[in-house]
């Protein structure tokens, strides 16, 4: 049985992800933030779910997570998904604070590297796969979302480098698009977002990319076919 760690898994698309997982056989170490959403999920999708409460950007937490694969056997995918915004509304790159762009930086671009530096020896070669969720902000340029944007940019290069120095297992960098989340309306807010896909019409495009294993790089859901986007 194979084994993923998702962290961001307490709701939107790492929850919607764990479940596609865990009904094709997979087990899942899920992390989270908040307790009550963790365990939400846990209790929905029984005893394959492993809820793991805590902040990626923590090492305490990130120990906890390495701690658990290491009991077990046969780590096949890490998805680096836990994200955060920043402030909402979202700040200009003048406003922006100190605080907030460290808090991002840490969440959105150091804390997925340590945490694959740690499980990527727990990986076989040929069947490890590592994705770094990404964000059309990491190339596009929207007002307001500098900060974000530059910290998911800074984990699409350290994706890319990863992919030419782990040769052994596939690097991907993984744009969903724009979807129905917390997180997309806290950067909209007071506006309706309900015109956004949901996380779970995102999935199958990472199942394409996670079955079909192609040469490690960057993708994008809307360019999946499988994508309902």
């Amino acid at each position: 049985m194979s084994l993923a760690v998702i962290t961001g898994a307490s709701r939107g698309f790492g929850a919607a992800l764990s479940e596609v997982l865990i009904g094709n056989g997979w087990d899942v170490i899920g992390t989270g933030r908040r307790k009550a959403h963790l365990d939400a999920v846990a209790t929905r999708l029984g005893s394959a779910f492993t809820p793991v409460v805590g902040d990626i950007s923590d090492p305490v937490h990130r120990n906890a997570i390495v701690e658990l694969v290491t009991e077990r056997r046969g780590l096949a995918l890490v998805v680096n998904n836990a994200s955060s915004l920043g402030e909402s509304p979202l700040p200009s790159l003048l406003a922006i604070s100190s605080d907030t762009l460290r808090r991002v930086f840490d969440i959105n671009s150091i804390a997925p590297l340590l945490l694959t530096q740690r499980l990527i020896p727990a990986m076989q070669a040929g069947i490890g796969v590592v994705v770094n969720m990404s964000s059309d902000a990491a190339v596009e340029a929207y007002p307001g979302w500098g900060g974000y944007g530059a910290s998911k940019a800074a984990l699409d290069h350290m994706t890319s480098v990863l992919a030419t120095e782990a040769e052994k297992i596939s690097v991907y960098a993984f744009d969903p698009g724009d979807m129905r989340t917390e997180m997309h309306q806290a950067a909209f807010p007071g506006e309706d977002i309900s015109d956004r896909p949901l996380p779970e019409t995102v999935v199958p495009a990472f199942m394409e990319l996670l079955e079909s294993r192609p040469p490690s790089g960057r993708y994008r859901a809307r360019d999946s076919r499988l994508a309902t986007l």
